[in-house]
């Protein structure tokens, strides 16, 4: 009788590994062997298969049609085993770990997380503060926030927030703007991680093109609100987390023009996971908070 899988085990997982991240060495680290070792699997299996699987490329490999259809299968497949895995060994339901970017864990999710603790005290949220894609097929992850289009294979990603945007300021710097013409007379900070789009908010008040905005440049998202609220100059922020910064005053949108991109705030969890119930709490707590948060906003803003 023919082996149901012709290929062994570790080298189904590092054709998988491979094809997700493009190269050999994340698939060398997670299974604890050489890249060589990586390069022999993924050689064997197409030998065996009588396919080629990957296109060697300048900037990686990259899967062919054949691997790239089946790929989906193969990463719920995996996950699938993580948790049949964890069942075996009983699941750590009390731990919920959570990997957050640097700006969305210190303007939002650190100034909330308590009401979530407080809710289900039960429940440990252990956060991997990182501006790095962390793999969420670990099994030492159990879900992430990300910012984007929420379009990464792989995963499940559901909105939570975060897609309308428009500049900030401290009062001070918005005493000089009138219109937004006035932009050209202040520092306009440049965060070269944003993917919110000047050009577009331009476009939406009818902002010259041909006007220069310049200002410092910070590579790190938090300093860039940091050098706002310091009175360094105009960022553009998402309303989300530029909310509470407003609410209490040491930010003003000065224009009040929002507009609204394709990125945004994603909950995302590699395919084929099952829900635990810690993560089912953590999707319902973020249901009800985002919107509240907001609309605590507007409600103090008004009072003032």
């Amino acid at each position: 009788m023919a082996s149901p899988f012709p290929i062994p085990l570790n080298a189904l997982r590092a054709i998988e590994i491979v094809a997700r991240r493009g190269a050999l060495a994340p698939a060398a680290e997670e299974l604890g062997v050489t890249v060589g070792a990586v390069s022999q699997h993924l050689r064997r299996a197409e030998e065996r298969l009588g396919i080629e699987l990957f296109e060697r490329t300048p900037s990686g490999l990259r899967p062919l049609p054949a691997l790239k259809a089946v790929l989906p299968q193969l990463t719920a497949g995996f996950s699938a085993l993580q948790d049949g895995l964890a069942g075996l060994r009983g699941t750590d339901e009390g731990t919920l770990n959570l990997t957050v970017g640097s700006v969305f864990a210190s303007r939002w999710l650190i100034w909330r997380i308590n009401k979530f603790t407080a809710l289900h005290p039960d429940i440990e949220v252990r956060l991997n503060v990182t501006g790095t894609m962390l793999d969420l097929t670990r099994p030492d992850l159990d879900c992430g926030i990300r910012y984007g289009r929420g379009e990464w294979p792989g995963l499940n990603a559901e909105l939570i927030g975060g897609r309308a945007y428009q500049p900030v300021c401290a009062p001070p710097v918005a005493k000089l703007l009138r219109r937004p013409e006035d932009l050209a007379r202040v520092p306009v900070i440049q965060d070269e991680t944003t993917m919110l789009s000047w050009d577009a908010w331009r476009a939406e008040v009818g902002l010259d093109a041909a006007i220069r905005l310049t200002g410092p440049t910070y590579s790190d998202a938090s300093l860039a609100v940091d050098a706002a609220i310091s009175e360094q100059g105009v960022l553009m922020a998402a309303d989300m987390m530029s909310a509470d910064a407003v609410s209490d005053g040491r930010l003003v949108r000065p224009f009040n023009h929002p507009v609204e991109g394709p990125q945004g705030y994603f909950l995302v969890t590699a395919q084929g996971r099952r829900e635990t119930r810690k993560l089912r709490l953590f999707r319902e707590w973020l249901r009800a908070e985002v919107p509240a948060s907001a609309e605590g906003y507007v409600h103090q803003s008004r009072a003032k």
